[in-house]
């Protein structure tokens, strides 16, 4: 063997040792952090002001929550991810009783009963579940590897799945419905025979047009209720009232002056007291409308970016447990984004789903980041070996 050879094989053996780190995760989403702060500062500042007396209120609230979303991300970073394995039935079961007790003791905001109050905290329990989800799934289907793909798995696996989104279905449909979302991804991912899994899905969006078209038809009639309100105005934005339909209305006035490059940071009219809640669903909006279409590639990048490292991070986890915890989070932010943008610009109904690490809100915000740590956790358990030795012999 030649001492070139001889070298390579050193040089991987000290690599084997080394572990990874992925800083450009860490990096996007700061830069996330930093662009929300920005923007939330700018959509809710003449709120803040009006209602609080201070431009600030949010702004510091949210600075608040960033800085424990980044203690809860760096224990969950540090603390090494297969601990998630011996308390994933507590993990599991305490968020569909936090769900259900949120029936019975929530506080109402907005038409829906969402949040539970502990030691002068509102949780929201929906936000919670999404953890609880991706955490069992990913325990269920590395520790069931000979099964995957039988009907029976599918079915106790997916049994699972109603119990957690069904008491979530109650206070919130969209919420259920990204829960719903990330499991199924997950187990269609991992099944070995999908052929079963598909014929669900066909069945499943045979009923959701049925009921669709249901709902749409009822809306059209009697436009009375919290829920068919927003499907009347989703079909009729131009029958918006101060009382009804505004938002999303406004929102597409935001949308429409945004052009390619925008008004400037802080020269959107429609936050003005036009669009309610601009700094949380809606501020997508807010964000067309000063940095135009420009800035929403750049924002649409980092976004790509960031599932890029998380896609990356699951392809190389060391096991499958770490690798489907990553999947579970790639499948929870991006088809949160992509409903949080069609919903703001009118392709969904107004259903109060948050944009990543932009929205206000702590909840949502200190979930996102205890995801985002579990992910580098995953990250930091792959070893640097793989150099590619034949080269050189």
């Amino acid at each position: 063997m030649s001492d070139k050879s001889s070298a390579k094989i050193a040089k991987f053996r000290d690599y084997s040792r080394v572990r990874y780190f992925d800083y450009i995760l860490l990096g996007v989403v700061i830069m996330l952090l930093f662009f929300g702060l920005v923007m939330l500062y700018s959509s809710s500042a003449y709120t803040a002001s009006i209602r609080y007396g201070r431009p600030t209120y949010y702004l510091r609230k949210q600075l608040l929550f960033i800085v424990l979303g980044f203690l809860v991300m760096l224990v969950a970073t540090v603390i090494k991810y297969d601990v998630l394995k011996r308390l994933v039935k507590f993990i599991y079961w305490g968020c569909v009783f936090l769900n259900i007790i949120v029936l019975f003791i929530g506080r109402s905001g907005n038409g829906s009963t969402r949040w539970i109050r502990v030691g002068g905290v509102q949780v929201q329990p929906s936000e919670l579940m999404k953890i609880g989800i991706i955490i069992f799934f990913a325990y269920y289907i590395s520790t069931h590897t000979e099964s995957l793909g039988r009907n029976a798995f599918n079915i106790r696996i997916l049994a699972y799945l109603f119990i957690a989104t069904i008491f979530v279905f109650i206070t919130n449909l969209t919420t259920a419905a990204i829960i719903a979302f990330i499991g199924f991804g997950m187990l269609l991912i991992a099944s070995r025979n999908k052929k079963p899994l598909y014929a669900l899905i066909i069945f499943a969006l045979i009923v959701v047009a049925a009921a669709a078209f249901f709902v749409i038809s009822k809306s059209n009639a009697e436009p009375g209720s919290y829920r068919l309100r927003r499907i009347y105005y989703w079909q009729h934005p131009e029958k918006a009232t101060q009382n009804a339909g505004f938002q999303v209305l406004q929102g597409l006035y935001a949308i429409g002056s945004g052009g390619l490059f925008g008004k400037g940071i802080g020269a959107s009219a429609t936050k003005l007291g036009n669009l309610p809640e601009s700094q949380n669903d809606m501020i997508f909006s807010v964000i067309v409308e000063e940095l135009g279409v420009f800035g929403v590639v750049c924002l649409i990048l980092m976004y790509v970016l960031l599932l890029w490292r998380i896609y990356m991070i699951a392809v190389n986890a060391k096991d499958m447990f770490g690798s489907f915890l990553a999947i579970g989070v790639f499948l929870h932010l991006s088809v949160q984004v992509i409903l949080n943008m069609l919903v703001v610009t009118n392709v969904l109904p107004n259903t109060g789903v948050t944009l990543p690490f932009i929205s206000y809100g702590g909840s949502s915000l200190l979930c996102t980041m205890f995801e985002i740590g579990v992910v580098l956790s995953v990250s930091r358990q792959i070893r640097l070996d793989r150099i590619d030795l034949e080269e050189d012999f």
